[in-house]
């Protein structure tokens, strides 16, 4: 009876408190929005949430925002069906909630992910949400993660799709198609769960024993400038849909430049050469709206630049006004303590937060020393609150609190859709460069028997590039794929491989001369490869050790070369097929496939043919054979000028004429600019009219460039097909600053545009000359625009100017 009444009563009084509280409940709905936390109050500003969030966090959970590990081993992958976080990423989680995570999609050697072991995208996305929701729901604040992925030339994950690489996108001078592109693959990389992509890579590259030149755009910051931006106004667009991901520019600064090629060598350039010519392009993708930033591994004039408070305060947000977060290289604030310039990873850590730098991928630096630097006095909590907040800062614009989770069936639909195969088709085929035509080109596809040879002919990987992912063979269109998808039923294709890229051991080059022998036509495809496998050993950044045992690889991070010349037993290929061509009257298309300027001297003198495809992507068979075959009229022109020889080095357009060398000329073997067509153009009739006469001595605050350029001039010329094709034609306008303060080059390209003209039909081509494009980097170090005459040039490569002219100012 006792226990009974107790029951009542406590019934009651559990009654007495449910009513209660819900008259309390309606007595404060009307203000509610005050017992919600300010950072997770929508509608309020994102200066106010930041600051709100960052009052409640504690020390650890600060520095762990500013952490960015390694993210393929927060999954396990129970299914094929089902994933979920792994016990490395709840403990971490539990730790202190991780600002970012690294590549958790990416897949290669490296990561030991391949197409068993991987993620397709529609489970992909079922991952990142399951991390994220363990983020979101099971730690004290509930911030989300950002997940950062590899995006070069498209997501570096299973199932997506594979663009060609830097320098092919950069043969295609055409900005237009590049931001559809960048469209694609933020498409592709939001639809799986990520919020941020790397690339694309703005490094001005003008040493091609340099691993890593396949990933930008070539010699000429103009060019990157351009594309760079493009692309990034692609992946971006609004990051805030739902669409689209941050992109993160790569690698500032100036390491495209090292000494002797080696990757992540020293540089030593004046400021000047810097502001005016390697920092161009980064100035110009943060004017763009580039989200976030990553820094490189080298030292520029002594100081690296993972701790270049100059580099990373004072000019990427004094001057260029940059309000988002940056990123370190993998490890490189661990590179501070290796280059000698902190006694050990504790200094090193302090040197780059004071200096700007905000996260640490890799996450240990940070990680294992902020805290105990804190309390030594080296940095400040204020220094501490300021990295934190730029990271807030851009997940609240994100509408990352909002919007944490992807719904799996969009990613499904999204990756590797009709559409962005047909954009990777087209920019690897407008990317193509045609170098030589002794009228042998088009072929035509009724040929009754076609030799396609060569190391390259055939092995899918080889024409993918670096940062490529496992892809399903069906995925991959090879040259010898193209040809045989081209050519009519009763034409006879012939593959022999002849050798490999580099070893020696399985040449068969006799099998290569039986198979060209009889042909009508032989198509020998040579040249590089950056394709990994699960042989290579790889250094904790994830470079490639160069070694023996990689057979084929000549090219990507880590495969800095000494030579330029073709490995292998290429060159005795290339010989012993020339040699059976011309005996039996035939036409030699050679097409190298590659990602550096290799030399081509043997092929240009013994090919009826020769073309460059660099890294053409999934397509690229495809698009080579659509050119081969005149399906396609090329336009690609040359974004690098490709040397006779590595005594050469360094080569490039605006250097000028050079004298030559005692024993061999100065000159390249092919321009930058440079491509021909199935057609030809003619320019005439330039006109330079000055449209503001009152720009002299226009100087811009600290240097920059100006974020509305006002007008100054406006050239037109006029440009014919003369020939019998429709075709696409590359106008590009140089200057030269005649007279300037300071020695400018001799040649710079100032603007360019992509023209298609059917068969005899004309256009005017009208640039606009402002501030931007005259200016100059004056003798104090300020940007300038100064009195004086201007020599504009207008042609179709920097070595074949149709047009000239003179603009006083």
């Amino acid at each position: 009876m006792i226990h009974k009444k107790i029951s009542i009563l406590a019934l009651l009084l559990a009654t007495t408190l449910v009513s209660v509280s819900a008259q309390s409940y309606k007595r404060s709905a009307k203000n509610i929005s005050v017992e919600i936390p300010v950072y997770k109050q929508a509608t309020r500003p994102v200066d106010e949430r930041v600051a709100d969030l960052l009052s409640r966090m504690t020390l650890e959970e600060k520095i762990a925002q500013l952490r960015c590990p390694l993210g393929w081993q927060m999954y396990n992958k129970t299914s094929q069906k089902t994933v979920e976080p792994s016990q490395l990423f709840r403990d971490m989680m539990d730790m202190a909630p991780i600002g970012s995570f690294w590549a958790v999609l990416r897949a290669d050697p490296w990561t030991q992910k391949t197409l068993e072991t991987g993620l397709y995208p529609e489970l992909a996305a079922k991952a990142i949400n399951s991390l994220q929701r363990y983020a979101v729901e099971q730690t004290r604040l509930g911030i989300p993660i950002f997940f950062a992925e590899e995006t070069p030339h498209g997501h570096m994950a299973i199932g997506t799709t594979v663009y060609p690489t830097g320098l092919c996108c950069a043969s295609t001078w055409n900005p237009s198609l590049l931001y559809r592109m960048g469209d694609a693959m933020g498409k592709e990389v939001r639809s799986q769960g990520g919020n941020v992509g790397y690339g694309p890579v703005l490094d001005v590259a003008r040493e091609p024993r340099w691993s890593r030149m396949e990933e930008g755009f070539g010699e000429d910051p103009w060019l990157a400038s351009v594309l760079g931006p493009a692309i990034i106004r692609g992946l971006q667009g609004d990051a805030s849909d739902g669409s689209h991901v941050y992109c993160t520019p790569k690698h500032l600064a100036a390491y495209g430049v090292p000494e002797g090629g080696h990757n992540g060598g020293g540089v030593y350039v004046g400021e000047r050469l810097l502001r005016s010519q390697l920092l161009l392009p980064f100035e110009k993708a943060v004017k763009s709206g580039a989200a976030t930033v990553m820094t490189s591994y080298n030292q520029v004039d002594g100081i690296p630049c993972t701790s270049n408070k100059r580099l990373l305060t004072d000019i990427l947000r004094g001057e260029w006004g940059f309000d988002g977060f940056v990123y370190s290289d993998l490890y490189s604030i661990e590179v501070i303590h290796s280059l000698g310039a902190a006694c050990d990873t504790a200094q090193a850590a302090s040197l780059a937060l004071k200096a700007g730098l905000d996260m640490d991928l890799g996450g240990d630096a940070y990680g294992n020393n902020l805290k105990n630097e804190l309390v030594k006095g080296a940095i400040s909590m204020d220094d501490i609150n300021r990295a934190v907040a730029n990271v807030l800062r851009m997940k609240f614009r994100q509408g990352l609190f909002e919007n944490p989770y992807v719904d799996p069936k969009r990613a499904r639909t999204t990756c590797r859709s009709t559409e962005h195969i047909a954009i990777a088709e087209q920019v690897a085929e407008e990317g193509v460069v045609l170098l030589k035509n002794d009228e042998v080109l088009p072929l035509s596809p009724t040929l009754g028997r076609i030799a396609v040879i060569g190391p390259n002919a055939d092995t899918p990987y080889n024409q993918l590039g670096d940062y490529t992912a496992p892809q399903a063979r069906e995925a991959i269109c090879t040259v010898l794929d193209g040809v045989k998808a081209v050519v009519s039923n009763k034409t006879e294709v012939v593959y022999a491989k002849g050798c490999a890229v580099r070893d020696t051991t399985t040449a068969d080059i006799p099998a290569a001369v039986r198979a060209a022998e009889n042909s009508d036509a032989v198509i020998l495809v040579v040249g590089g490869s950056s394709a990994r496998d699960f042989r290579t050993q790889y250094i904790a950044t994830g470079a490639a050790v160069a070694s023996k045992e990689v057979l084929d690889m000549d090219c990507g991070e880590g495969f800095d070369r000494s030579t330029l010349n073709l490995l292998g037993k290429q060159e005795e290929l290339i010989n012993a097929v020339a040699a059976v061509t011309k005996k039996n009257h035939k036409p030699l298309i050679i097409v190298y496939i590659e990602g550096r300027t290799l030399l081509m001297n043997n092929a240009s003198a013994k090919a009826d043919a020769l073309l460059t495809a660099w890294y053409p992507g999934e397509q690229g068979g495809k698009a080579i054979a659509s050119i081969l075959f005149g399906d396609a009229n090329p336009s690609g022109r040359l974004p690098v000028s490709i040397p006779r020889s590595v005594g050469q080095l360094p080569v490039y357009y605006s250097a000028g004429k050079q004298r030559d060398y005692m024993d061999f000329t100065s000159e390249p073997l092919y321009p930058f600019g440079y491509g021909l067509s199935y057609t030809t153009f003619e320019y005439s009739g330039l006109k330079i009219e000055k449209l503001l006469s009152s720009a002299v001595g226009m100087i811009s605050d600290n240097g920059l460039l100006m974020d509305a350029s006002p007008a100054v001039a406006k050239v037109t010329v006029s440009v014919k097909n003369t020939g019998n094709r429709d075709g696409s034609e590359v106008v590009q306008l140089y200057i030269h600053d005649c007279a300037a303060s300071v020695v400018q080059p001799p040649l710079q390209l100032r603007a360019f545009e992509k023209v298609n003209l059917k068969a005899g039909e004309s256009k005017d081509v009208t640039f606009v000359l402002g501030f931007d494009e005259l200016s100059i980097i004056g003798q104090d170090m300020k940007r300038v625009l100064e009195a004086g005459e201007f020599e504009i040039m207008v042609g179709a490569s920097s070595l074949d100017i149709r047009q000239k002219g003179t603009l006083e100012i």
